[in-house]
């Protein structure tokens, strides 16, 4: 892929869009390529955070470990953004990244994607909006797990 794809690549990711070709180009620049064949790693819950990762093709799976086993969480496709949480809020890993098919991505090191943020606001607050949404979307799953564990709880006590 050429430096010219990768930045009409970016330009199609809507955190990016508006962001001038010159700046994109750069970022592609100091980016890098990696693929991942089908069930490979991309990081593993607990590592540090030192890039976030593109998706340019295939698919990914988000993976948390927990006390009876890992449980998928989320399915990522083009054009989806992963590992920057751990970049951002400067904590370890917060779940396993494993490639669903050929998965070709633009790993981009925390360096760069600081970089992006303080230059460009408006990809910082797609960020903050990105995770927003992440976070209501889990608040939603955990505010129905507890109501079906509630259920089940008094379901299963003396009647």
């Amino acid at each position: 892929m050429s430096l010219q794809d990768d930045v009409e690549v970016l330009r199609a990711i809507p955190l990016f869009s508006k962001i001038e070709p010159a700046k994109l180009k750069l970022l592609a620049f100091t980016s890098e390529h990696l693929e991942f064949e089908q069930d490979e790693v991309l990081f593993r819950q607990g590592e540090p955070g030192d890039a976030a990762y593109i998706i340019l093709r295939g698919s990914a799976d988000i993976v948390v470990d927990t006390p009876t086993g890992p449980v998928t969480v989320a399915h990522l496709a083009r054009n989806d953004v992963v590992g920057e949480i751990a970049i951002l809020c400067d904590v370890p890993r917060t779940a396993t990244v494993i490639a669903g098919s050929g998965l070709a991505t633009l790993r981009v090191g925390k360096d760069a994607f600081f970089n992006l943020v303080t230059q460009f606001p408006q990809v910082g607050l797609g960020i903050m909006s990105e995770l927003a949404h992440r976070l209501h979307q889990t608040t939603v799953h955990l505010t129905e797990a507890s109501a079906r564990l509630r259920q089940l709880e008094q379901g299963s006590g003396p009647a």
